[in-house]
């Protein structure tokens, strides 16, 4: 990881991933975005890998960028250039999130502003502390979301209510963003919740569980008739595998289940 700024833990098939800049509250520095950026490299290619749990050290998820940093030069503004597949590097932070091949758990509590709650989108399952403050604050700053905050949203959240946040950079509570649509739920705890979430999502048939995240990212963008493929394509593949096979027999024999990845 860049300069200490994220780090990993991995243990019985689940990656608890920590962004590690709590003196300035996680806030987004160039090193901040290379190490997140490197972090997801790393668990695209992790073997054993059944979840991530995502989460911020010290008293915030993530504050933002780091403006005193951005502004002084401190990284190259190339927004053009898809470093990542289709995203930029900024975008990827967020992005590479909902691309990595299994489910991932943010756990949020204190701040997720501006970049941080594109980070925090960016989660399949998103466990927001009571006392979350969140922003969509671009605007504070002049600019526009574009850490993949529109391509992440368009499924969560309504179209109204994302343009008026997005329009006035105001701030909103854990408990409204639950309402919005924006947090899964609102929990004291939010951490150890979602390490028990991925406990139970690691407990399952991985190929599946893997085929599903596959069919609900592409959900978000395909038209009926590819989704119906899909859904088709995966099921034959999954039907009679060992791992399938396995589920049922430790259903019916009332037993832990032993995967193969």
């Amino acid at each position: 990881m860049s300069e200490r700024r994220v780090s990993i833990e991995f243990s019985d098939g689940i990656a608890d991933v920590r962004l590690t800049r709590p003196d300035k509250m996680n806030a987004l520095d160039p090193a901040m975005f290379a190490g997140i950026a490197d972090a997801i490299e790393t668990l695209n290619g992790m073997a054993g890998l059944r979840a991530v749990v995502l989460s911020g050290e010290g008293r915030a998820f993530c504050a933002g960028l780091d403006m005193a940093s951005m502004a002084g030069g401190g990284t190259d503004l190339d927004l053009g250039t898809r470093s990542h597949g289709e995203a930029n590097l900024f975008q990827q932070v967020a992005w590479g999130w909902r691309t990595l091949p299994v489910p991932v758990i943010a756990a949020a509590h204190g701040i997720a502003f501006g970049g941080g709650f594109q980070i925090l989108s960016g989660a399949d399952i998103r466990i927001l502390a009571p006392g979350t403050r969140c922003s969509i604050m671009e605007m504070k700053w002049g600019i526009v979301p574009d850490m993949a905050g529109f391509a992440l949203w368009r499924t969560t959240v309504r179209d109204d209510v994302l343009r008026e946040l997005t329009y006035t950079a105001r701030e909103f509570t854990a408990e409204e963003a639950l309402a919005f649509g924006f947090a899964t739920r609102v929990t004291e705890g939010a951490y150890g919740e979602a390490m028990t979430l991925a406990r139970e999502i690691a407990g399952r048939n991985p190929h599946a569980v893997r085929a599903a995240k596959r069919l609900a990212n592409l959900a978000a963008e395909a038209g009926a008739p590819a989704i119906l493929a899909a859904e088709s394509s995966e099921q034959a593949r999954l039907l009679r595998s060992p791992n399938q096979i396995e589920a049922v027999m430790a259903n019916m024999q009332k037993r832990p289940p032993h995967f193969t990845d």
